[in-house]
């Protein structure tokens, strides 16, 4: 069953007296439980691609349907909490909050789904390895730290997709690893559908398909 699906995907930016085409036409589908990876350089359309697949910015042309729903019939408050309920974000530069704790950075997905319960946030907490942290603050934190952070509040609200965007980006090559390594350990515990961009050949080897994007196009 196909969770993710974009069908003649187009993305344009307007810079005053220029145009840019970041994404050019995409068809891309994944299915339910897979873990993909979206290989490019910088500027290839990556992100852009994560991002309107996650339903945080609108194409210029084309579709994207999200677990059924076509995002382009949707209003956005609407995309807003389909977001919310199906996906978990994993960005390159963690964007924790930095004036609350471990644990209060977890939560936050939760109190946005209405929900406050404080035993599975320790047990992800643990879970992702950092039993006894969960009073820190995020700039108590190593990178690989706080990225596991970031990856325990992807997880918390159990959405069926994680979208994470060069998770790997601000780490060094062996944390880089072992985060990757936490990522497919929680994957293969959990079945959900992982999509996962990135330029570090090594990192896509951990994805069970690969894609390349070059100026906007994918090319399997």
């Amino acid at each position: 069953m196909a969770v993710v699906e974009t069908n003649a995907l187009k993305k344009r930016y307007d810079l005053g007296a220029h145009t840019v085409d970041a994404l050019v036409s995409v068809d891309f589908v994944v299915e339910e439980g897979e873990f993909v990876a979206i290989m490019g350089p910088s500027g290839s359309g990556k992100s852009t691609l994560l991002h309107l697949v996650g339903g945080l910015d609108q194409p210029t042309q084309g579709e994207v349907t999200l677990s059924g729903q076509r995002l382009s019939l949707m209003k956005d408050k609407q995309i807003t909490l389909l977001r919310r309920r199906n996906i978990g974000f994993v960005f390159q530069f963690f964007n924790l909050l930095p004036n609350i704790t471990v644990f209060e950075n977890v939560l936050m997905p939760l109190l946005l789904n209405g929900r406050d319960d404080e035993g599975s946030i320790f047990t992800m907490i643990d879970h992702v390895g950092l039993k006894g942290k969960e009073h820190a603050y995020p700039y108590q934190l190593s990178g690989g730290e706080q990225q596991r952070v970031a990856i325990a509040r992807a997880l918390i609200h159990n959405p069926r997709i994680i979208l994470a965007d060069e998770p790997t980006g601000s780490l060094d090559s062996e944390t880089g690893k072992a985060v990757m390594e936490l990522i497919r350990e929680l994957k293969e515990e959990t079945g959900k559908t992982v999509i996962l961009v990135t330029h570090e050949s090594y990192i896509a080897e951990y994805a069970q398909r690969a894609f390349q994007i070059r100026d906007g196009m994918i090319l399997q």
